[in-house]
């Protein structure tokens, strides 16, 4: 017989003699492992981690400002004093840089109720209260709109009847929350004229229900956060003292 002759039929024999063979799961084992402060702690790791955890620690407990009360975004119905502080620091801190860019001004600033996390505490504010108060990392963006569009704009504040926080634009609702009076900056707003809008790329997506940025007539990105806004405003100031206005409101 010729050698492969031989090889075919040994093939033949091994593979006619191979039964198949079905794998099946048929049970699944888990422990459950409780973290807690009774884990012993790694020494090596939490020398490494210390100096960096008390570098944080000591940056953010950093004293920057002081307030003489405490401020909530429940203190007001249709403006707060955290709120206009916020959208205040907003326009403070980043029309210098939208200016040095473009060579125009930031006209009005719009952000969120929901934003704002934590209280303004009374006492000494340090960046951590930064933190809390904004933990997300939105950006400020600047967006061109058209007066047409700050109709849309005005019609979303009057009938959310929330204390969104706003900078620069005023606004008056009648006893049935019906645009009375709106100006930017003390004046009337007018329909063909484009208004240089900031707010956080997280409202210009179209969160919030806030669809009325888009289109436009031009996106801005500042790269800078809204938090840093904050932290900026309050090391330039030695006492804040944010005070809810007449910038939202109805007249009852």
């Amino acid at each position: 017989m010729r050698l492969t002759h031989l090889f075919f039929l040994l093939i033949f024999f091994v593979f006619s003699n191979c039964k198949e063979q079905n794998s099946y799961l048929t049970k699944i084992e888990g422990k459950h492992i409780v973290i807690t402060d009774s884990l012993t702690k790694n020494k090596e790791v939490e020398d490494f981690i210390k100096p960096f955890r008390e570098h944080i620690n000591n940056d953010l407990d950093s004293i920057l400002a002081y307030s003489p009360k405490i401020c909530s975004k429940s203190d007001g119905e249709l403006n707060t004093a955290i709120g206009n502080f916020m959208a205040d620091a907003v326009y403070s801190e980043s029309n210098p840089i939208f200016k040095s860019r473009t060579g125009n001004n930031i006209d009005m600033v719009l952000l969120n109720h929901g934003g704002i996390r934590a209280v303004l505490p009374k006492g000494n504010i340090t960046k951590r209260q930064a933190y809390e108060i904004m933990p997300f990392e939105n950006n400020v963006v600047v967006v061109a709109l058209k007066g047409k569009q700050i109709d849309a704009l005005l019609n979303y504040l009057k009938n959310k009847k929330k204390a969104h926080p706003i900078s620069q634009l005023k606004l008056t609702l009648d006893q049935s929350y019906n645009i009375k009076e709106a100006t930017i900056k003390g004046k009337l707003i007018k329909k063909d004229k484009t208004y240089y809008v900031a707010t956080s790329d997280y409202l210009y997506g179209g969160n919030d229900g806030m669809y009325f940025f888009k289109p436009n007539d031009g996106l801005y990105v500042l790269d800078y956060k809204i938090r840093n806004a904050i932290i900026d405003k309050f090391n330039k100031l030695d006492t804040i003292n944010p005070m809810i206005d007449d910038r939202f409101i109805q007249i009852k």
